[in-house]
């Protein structure tokens, strides 16, 4: 254990050339430099973390979600049946037409209704709209409040005047209490979203966001402990200007309240863009990169460093195309819908496609030239008058758009 300990530690990777762990281990009395024992601190604070946004959803956000009229209802359930939940657990969710007439003939029903059970019993396991707001709420508080702190913080620092503050001295630099605890905050709270991650709403991004979770926690923990702190709390204000704003356009949607949602969808994606493709290249990456090169020089770490916050930039560009794909189709519908979004109608199940002029087992037709997107029978009251013609003028639902606006909800993803 001590020669792997040795060689993770390695000081010709983590230090500049002549420079040794012992010279920073004994600083003058009053001054600290990071270590990364300090590291530790960060889970029990996670843990603290993860206990205060239960604590914060059940009686603030929850609050908050029924004074705009969202309430937590259960929805409707589908009935007992053993031979289905067995096919449901064990087989599959969502059944083709195989199975879907094995099933009715040894339960006797129609296949519609065997449509109908899997469709609420899907449905169960879908959070109410109640929960997706407060979970919001709570990122949302969290990321405006850490943002703030953040800007307060560096204000006074002369590293966010003059990048070159960052490497004047390195790696002697001393660990002030405030940067520590800006730090590890963040540091914990990405610990926590790790975890919660297997408690959360389940999305379709799921690996996504989990390794965008380790590798955000990787880099802060990478950037600490080899005293890198004052380059990497930039990095942290620059991505958290624009996170909130995305965390309120979901609040907005979950509220019903569109104008509100495009509106801060705008608004993110102008921060998102300033900050990402031009503050964080030009501000940051060419203090990493160049600044640090002229003051300290390259070694192991710094090059290491230097790539995984290209590979970030890599990443920002990715994710701006996102964007821009959902603000081009936002214009083209008139309204905001976000990646990974699922559409829920009459309860929640995601449309179907089918075959066939008229529709099959119990689906009629709406959608657009090109494909077919169906809907149950069943609900087809709810829909309005509908139309098996398709027009070609039109690129959208092809039935009445008030009756369908009482039934229709949507799910974020993560950016």
């Amino acid at each position: 254990m001590a020669a792997l300990s040795a060689w993770f530690w390695n000081e010709r990777f983590w230090l500049p050339h002549n420079v040794t762990w012992a010279d920073l281990a004994d600083p003058a009395p009053g001054v600290e430099y990071p270590k990364p024992g300090h590291l530790l601190a960060a889970l029990p604070l996670a843990l603290g973390i993860f206990v205060v946004r239960i604590f914060f959803e059940r009686f603030i956000a929850s609050a908050c979600a029924r004074a705009l009229h969202i309430q937590a209802g259960a929805g409707r359930r589908a009935q007992p049946n053993a031979v289905l939940e067995k096919v449901f657990t064990s087989i599959t969710k969502n059944p083709d037409s195989r199975h879907l007439d094995g099933l009715s003939k040894q339960l006797d029903w129609e296949v519609r209704k065997v449509q109908r059970w899997f469709r609420h019993r899907r449905n169960q396991d879908k959070p109410s709209t109640h929960t997706k707001f407060c979970e919001s709420m709570w990122r949302f508080s969290f990321y405006l409040g850490i943002f703030i702190y953040g800007i307060q913080f560096l204000w006074q620092t002369p590293w966010m005047w003059d990048t070159r503050h960052c490497w004047y001295g390195y790696p002697y630099q001393v660990m002030t209490p405030g940067l520590y605890h800006y730090y590890i905050t963040e540091l914990a709270f990405y610990w926590s979203l790790m975890f919660s991650q297997f408690t959360d709403i389940k999305r379709k991004d799921f690996l996504i966001m989990f390794i965008h979770h380790l590798a955000t926690v990787s880099l802060i923990s990478f950037s600490y402990a080899n005293n890198m702190a004052r380059v990497g709390s930039l990095v942290l204000c620059v991505h958290d200007a624009s996170d909130f704003l995305l965390e309120a356009a979901k609040m907005a949607n979950y509220a019903k309240s569109q104008r509100v949602c495009d509106f801060l969808f705008i608004l993110f994606s102008v921060v998102f863009y300033i900050t990402r493709l031009v503050i964080f290249p030009i501000w940051v990456l060419n203090s990493t990169m160049f600044e640090s090169w002229a003051i300290v020089g390259p070694y192991p770490s710094w090059w290491l460093f230097n790539v995984l916050l290209l590979i970030l930039q890599v990443m920002h560009i990715f994710w701006s195309y996102l964007i821009s794909r959902i603000a081009y189709k936002a214009i083209m519908r008139g309204k905001v819908r976000f990646p990974y979004e699922q559409e829920v109608i009459a309860g929640g199940d995601e449309p179907l496609v089918e075959g066939g002029t008229e529709g099959t087992n119990g689906w009629v037709l709406s959608q657009k030239p090109g494909s077919r997107r169906v809907f149950p029978q069943d609900h087809a009251a709810y829909l309005g008058p509908i139309h098996t013609k398709p027009n070609p003028g039109l690129n959208a639902h092809i039935f009445h758009q008030t009756s369908l606006s009482s039934i229709r909800s949507r799910r974020f993803g993560g950016l």
